[in-house]
């Protein structure tokens, strides 16, 4: 799983927003991040859970983390396109998780996700994943994913959206203050 944490300030009246497709699934849709979201993600984030399942989320979030984790993902000059995963048209949350990808050179980007923890084991992650990777909205020809070594259910969330185990490695978790070993997915898009 991958998702950014870094503070930073961004000022969201700088200029217009790149366009995010809006992308429906069964039971939520796909949107952009919006300045309201940041309760729900500093809520879920805050779940020590969540952060260590993630690279650059630390714990404990410290104040005002969610709040320039959106605006950065509403700046116009962003590499990572973050979508909310809102089911609130169905009487679900308005913020289930996120889901991510970050452009790469050479046609690549990375894919990262989390949901919150009430929501794990309910296939909201795994709908996301296959939506988004349906979808494509930045073109590429490869998507990349990670999963920590210690959270298999992510890794089948990999492997039941098409993703294939191209090795393992090391990434920095920010919450666990350590390297945590991973294992690493591709998926080439037809």
């Amino acid at each position: 799983m991958r998702e950014e944490g870094r503070l930073g300030d961004v000022n969201l009246q700088e200029a217009p927003v790149p366009t995010q497709p809006v992308i429906e699934t069964q039971r939520f849709v796909l949107r952009p991040l919006r300045p309201s979201d940041a309760g729900l993600i500093a809520h879920y984030t805050s779940d020590r859970r969540v952060a260590e399942g993630t690279r650059a989320i630390p714990h404990p979030l410290p104040p005002g983390a969610s709040e320039s984790f959106v605006a950065r993902a509403l700046s116009a000059n962003r590499t990572e396109d973050v979508w909310a995963i809102d089911g609130s048209a169905n009487r679900l949350a308005e913020l289930l998780g996120v889901v991510s990808l970050t452009r790469m050179e050479g046609e690549q980007s990375e894919l990262g996700f989390w949901v919150g923890a009430g929501f794990w084991n309910t296939g909201f992650a795994t709908e996301a994943v296959e939506a988004l990777v349906a979808a494509n909205p930045h073109g590429a020809r490869t998507l990349f994913a990670e999963a920590f070594q210690d959270n298999p259910g992510s890794a089948r969330v990999l492997t039941n959206c098409g993703f294939v185990y191209l090795g393992d490695a090391e990434s920095w978790s920010v919450a666990r203050n350590a390297r945590v070993p991973t294992w690493t997915y591709l998926r080439k898009m037809d």
